[in-house]
């Protein structure tokens, strides 16, 4: 049975803008769920249009890597099916078990790519300490991200680099 994709229709378009938005809030959510299950001296924090980056000084297990890579694609496949393939749809997708892996898998790997092309550089060349907070600034800083340093994060800063927040990011 050929599956034809010209019957997707989009039923109520504000109802598709919230499903979206909650689906980017959700899988956001779900990293900081993640990221709260971590226990290390905490460095800072930044908020970006790309979302929420919290930075520790020590390189996270393997295991801790991993699972910040798969819960929020399972809450993201998760949220995709119940948005799109329930009664709660704005979209009226033909109910078809093809239609429905395509369309989770593509929404799987929009959100869930960088996260995982990002484990990959963790497993294979881990970083430590100064080098791991310095590469954090460094990706923060290019992303219009506001940093917020915890008080360890400031005394870290002016023990390890004799140097404030602000002359730091200046330097990166």
């Amino acid at each position: 049975m050929p599956v034809v994709l010209s019957s997707i229709h989009v039923t109520n378009l504000l109802s598709l803008g919230v499903f979206l938005v909650l689906w980017a809030i959700l899988f956001e959510c779900a990293h900081v769920l993640v990221t709260l299950l971590r226990h290390g001296p905490l460095i800072g924090w930044a908020v970006s249009p790309w979302g929420v980056t919290v930075m520790f000084l020590q390189e996270p297990s393997t295991l801790y890597i991993w699972l910040n890579v798969l819960f929020p694609a399972v809450v993201s496949g998760f949220v995709l099916y119940i948005g799109l393939f329930t009664s709660l749809a704005p979209i009226a997708i033909e109910d078809h078990s093809l239609i429905k892996v395509i369309v989770i898998a593509v929404g799987v790997l929009l959100t869930s790519t960088a996260d995982f092309v990002n484990a990959l550089r963790d497993v294979r060349y881990p970083l430590w300490g100064e080098a791991r907070m310095l590469r954090s600034i460094q990706l923060l800083g290019t992303s219009w991200a506001k940093i917020h340093f915890t008080p360890f994060g400031l005394s870290y800063l002016r023990d390890h680099f004799g140097s404030n927040p602000t002359d730091l990011l200046q330097v990166m």
